[in-house]
């Protein structure tokens, strides 16, 4: 090194060594600061319009359609949407990434209960003064609020979307399409109106469907009472002439017994006259012993056994009214437990109802929406539904017709919004019925239900058991009640006959209904603006009345939100049918997943998904579910204000999500823990070492790669063929355990290990050196991309530092996957080579032997870093040539200064024997190698004969500069 003194004098001395090493250098942060960059990168992908981009990017390219479930706006997201929304844009982006056009469409349910019931929360009393159109902007207010909000909080932990323009099921053109879907059942046939017996909330005032009633744990009195026969008992059996006959029902709703219109035997069981004093009771064989235990029917007999079909159409006499109670049969009745005898009330109960019209019975309710018993005795009228069970309990008790009551604790029907229980009760409502012929069709047993039926089967379901799942439900569930008696939702704009009460059914006028909501929104149905519709002299098709009113119940949600998908074609005409995914939580067999196959059934006879994913349920460490109320909730915008929200999409990538997943602090933090050794280990590490590295210039080929560096991008290619089956198959846990085990245990415990004496220490444009940096490039080039979908922000924060390259797309979201030539620098390089493969498995075991030899000697302080020892190696064949092929690089491989070979006997049969020995020679100030060269230059005395070369190799460069 030439050095200048205060004359303008030349001399020459000597290069200083920590100079001549070359240490990492890189602006690329180890720590990485998450809660105050992201917002940065937040802002970037803003200006930078990057979805836009990314669209643009694959334009032309084969579509992929994940459809989005649209979650309420009633509140901040959960750790649940959150999961939910990361692994959507984990299956988005990695196609995107994989050569897809895979565009991604946000939406939100904006109508239903649980928005309305805030809003009449915050309106109080003042609701009941304002016009329906009034509380609907009250409540679209309240919607757009929290829309607003979740897209924020989803934006924030890095999900790409077309966020400046979701779908929302208040917009005027979903509100058309959602209109256009029902009339495409009503015109061909699916729909009517009239009375059923549905679940109706009391505290929300409204029918429900099946799939918005949940089951909880409810305790109810339970009585057992006496139904006196009116009839001759001879016609049952010869035995029972003159004697004074009874039957005994059981039921858990004493509530509804002012409702019994009938008794209910199975036709095909054998019930069993057991007499007791002067009375005879008829009830069920298998149940009459612990019917005679409850009742304490004193010594009972047994006068006479008969199946149920014998007590059909008998008179019986209510326990309390004037009016003949009718013996009726039935198959639902069991003998699990009770009497096998079932009170019928058709106005509160599915069963029941179906009973009431296979018999003519009366179903009127006299049950008001609110739960109050109305029309009855005094004991109990005015009275809820629940507080009317201890008057009738008393009133049977007077009668003499109470044999018997306790409470139950059973599985009881709630309204999942307001998690109250529900009962049944008789209005008149509209449905959609599952036993329609569907038009076109092969004849009358080819109906909405079994065409449903036989098109699941052609989903892929994952897990697996959702076809099951989904089937039962289709094949069991009554038809679907449509109709809400509440004011914000889609209106069920028909027009009804003032006169008979009819629906009118005119395409036409449906059509104009339809394009006023595309114009206007379901709001106009609440105005004069539709009142013009129906066109002057139109007669009802039943009575010729021309007077009619506007219905003014509105849809149920699910056919709002079952309808999302024909929106987003409607408005996407270039989208195609079906869509390729649907992912929601396994409670969306009852509802989303059920309700959008009907919508599109009975619009386009085919479901609207060629598949569908469940993932879990998310847990806390205890494995109860997440709650506010509960105080067990994690919020995911926390984490992402305190950890990042990298944080939160690390988590989702680490758990089996088609399990339930558990999400806690400590395990957010342990997550953390694992992002940092991602961080440093592989793009910190990766990074510093390439700052004086241009893949233009000095990238080699991989036949000109060092063995180790080969076999290393050869793991990488390995790894990312894996990586990306595993983003294909939605295995997300497995592809963040197998780069965490890379990242840590390949590359930071072995590779960069390894590796760190050629990039340190040998001449900076040396083979040696250029043959790692070439590796160490595309190591972090293919991790960098393939871990884009789940690290987000900071794939794109090193996508920034990386060297530059010719072309580079300004955006890692804006690149694609990997491929071969990526990795390995050639589509010709050779992916395997077997014998190689053969030979790293022989070192690598050889080298977990030496690294417990060394651990050994450390601990018994005979050495301290593992270049004070050197190795003399013993082994027979086959390990023996293999380590005799690597010998120049043993030392390097295992970290020492020397290694010596020996060759055992044994043909293969013996081990490897490990023998440390201090190493010889001085250690070597520069690399810290021991040599027996060192001081042979007198020029650079402390160092070893390699040090030197490329010492004098420097000084030569310099000295030429």
């Amino acid at each position: 090194m030439k050095r200048f003194n205060h004359l303008g004098d030349v001399t020459e001395v000597a290069l200083e060594l920590k100079s001549t090493i070359n240490l990492p250098k890189t602006a690329f942060p180890m720590k990485a600061n998450l809660p105050q960059n992201e917002p940065k990168m937040l802002e970037r992908w803003e200006q930078m319009g990057i979805y836009r981009l990314i669209r643009e990017a694959h334009k032309g390219a084969p579509r992929y359609i994940l459809h989005d479930g649209p979650p309420y706006t009633s509140g901040p997201i959960h750790m649940g949407t959150a999961l939910n929304k990361c692994l959507k844009d984990f299956i988005v982006k990695s196609k995107a990434m994989a050569g897809f056009d895979a565009p991604y469409v946000p939406g939100w349910d904006c109508h239903g209960l649980p928005i309305e019931i805030k809003v009449d929360k915050e309106l109080g009393g003042k609701k009941l003064q304002m016009k329906p159109i009034d509380v609907r902007a009250a409540c679209r207010k309240y919607a757009q609020k929290y829309l607003d909000l979740q897209r924020t909080q989803f934006k924030r932990i890095g999900v790409f979307g077309r966020f400046e323009r979701p779908y929302a099921t208040m917009t005027p053109q979903y509100e058309s399409v959602v209109l256009s879907t029902f009339f495409s059942f009503y015109e061909h046939g699916f729909v009517y109106k009239g009375l059923r017996a549905v679940y109706w909330c009391m505290h929300d005032e409204t029918a429900l469907a099946e799939a918005e009633v949940e089951y909880e744990n409810h305790t109810s009195p339970t009585v057992w009472v006496k139904y006196a026969l009116l009839d001759d008992p001879a016609q049952i059996d010869p035995a029972l002439a003159g004697k004074k006959v009874s039957t005994i029902i059981w039921t858990t709703t004493p509530w509804t017994l002012p409702a019994s219109m009938a008794v209910a035997f199975h036709p095909d069981e054998d019930y069993v006259a057991l007499e007791s004093g002067a009375d005879v009771y008829i009830v069920a064989s298998k149940l009459a012993q612990d019917v005679a235990a409850k009742c304490q029917l004193a010594d009972p007999r047994e006068l006479a056994h008969f199946p149920g079909r014998k007590l059909e159409r008998l008179n019986f006499q209510h326990p309390f009214l004037d009016r003949k109670i009718l013996g009726v049969l039935a198959d639902y009745v069991t003998m699990d437990t009770g009497t096998g005898v079932v009170h019928t009330a058709p106005s509160h109960g599915a069963e029941d109802f179906v009973t009431g019209v296979k018999y003519g019975l009366d179903a009127t309710s006299n049950v008001d929406e609110k739960g109050i018993l109305r029309n009855g005795l005094p004991e109990y009228t005015g009275k809820r539904v629940w507080d009317a069970n201890q008057p009738i309990l008393d009133l049977l008790q007077s009668r003499g017709a109470l044999l018997h009551s306790e409470k139950t604790e059973h599985s009881y029907p709630h309204c999942w919004r307001c998690h109250n229980p529900v009962i049944f009760r008789a209005t008149e409502q509209w449905f959609i019925s599952m036993e329609t012929p569907m038009p076109g069709g092969a004849g009358k047993n080819d109906t909405l239900r079994t065409r449903t039926l036989q098109e699941i089967k052609k989903v892929k379901w994952d897990p697996a058991w959702g076809e099951e799942r989904l089937s039962n439900m289709i094949e069991t569930r009554p038809d679907w009640c449509i109709s809400r008696q509440r004011v914000w939702g889609v209106p069920i704009a028909v027009f009804l006959c003032v006169s008979c009460g009819k629906p009118l059914n005119d395409p036409a006028i449906n059509r104009k209904v339809v394009d006023l909501f595309a114009k206007s929104g379901a709001d106009a149905w609440f105005t004069s603006d539709s009142d013009g519709i129906v066109p002057a002299g139109t007669k009802c098709q039943h009575c010729g009345s021309t007077r009619f009113e506007k219905e003014t119940d509105i849809f149920d949600v699910w056919l709002e939100s079952g309808a999302s998908y024909l929106a987003l074609v409607a408005d996407e005409p270039d989208y195609p049918w079906p869509s390729d995914l649907y992912l929601e939580g396994g409670d969306q067999y009852r509802g989303w997943f059920q309700s959008s196959l009907l919508c599109a059934m009975g619009t386009r006879a085919t479901p609207p998904y060629k598949g569908v994913v469940t993932p879990g349920w998310t847990l806390d460490e205890k494995g109860q579910a997440m709650s506010k109320s509960r105080g067990n909730d994690v919020d995911p915008v926390d984490i992402s204000n305190r950890l990042g929200g990298e944080i939160v999409r690390l988590w989702v990538a680490s758990v089996d999500f088609r399990e339930d997943v558990v999400g806690s602090e400590k395990l957010m933090q342990r997550v953390g823990e694992n992002y940092r050794a991602i961080r440093n280990n592989l793009f910190k590490n990766a990074l510093g070492n390439l700052y004086d590295f241009d893949p233009q210039a000095n990238a080699l080929p991989f036949e000109k790669l060092e063995a180790l560096d080969q076999y290393m991008l050869r793991q990488t290619w390995a790894l990312t063929r894996d990586v990306r089956k595993w983003y294909d198959e939605f295995a997300f846990h497995k592809i963040y355990h197998r780069v965490n085990h890379f990242c840590v245990v390949d590359l930071s415990a072995f590779y960069f290990d390894v590796i760190k004496d050629r990039l340190y220490t040998y001449a900076p444009d040396s083979p040696g050196r250029r043959s790692a940096q070439t590796a160490v490039w595309r190591i972090v080039e293919a991790m960098t991309r393939l871990l884009a979908p789940i690290l987000t922000f900071t794939c794109e924060e090193v996508w920034q530092y990386l060297p530059a390259i010719a072309g580079r797309v300004e955006s890692v979201h804006l690149a694609r996957f990997p491929e071969k030539e990526d990795v390995l620098g050639s589509a010709s390089a050779p992916e395997e080579d077997p014998q190689t493969a053969q030979d790293w498995t022989t070192l690598l075991a050889v080298r977990e032997q030496v690294m417990k030899a060394l651990e050994e000697e450390r601990n018994s302080k005979r050495i301290g870093k593992s270049l004070e020892a050197q190795l003399v190696i013993t082994a027979a064949d086959p390990a023996y040539s293999v380590l005799q092929r690597y010998a120049d690089q043993l030392r390097y491989l295992f970290i020492v200064s020397a290694v010596t070979l020996a060759q055992g006997s044994g043909n293969g049969t013996g081990g490897v024997h490990i023998e440390v020995k201090k190493a010889d020679g001085t250690k070597c100030e520069r690399c810290w190698n021991y040599s027996t060269h060192v001081g042979e230059d007198r020029r650079y005395p402390t160092v070893c004969e390699r040090c030197s070369a490329v010492l004098r190799q420097l000084e030569g460069k310099e000295n030429a500069g």
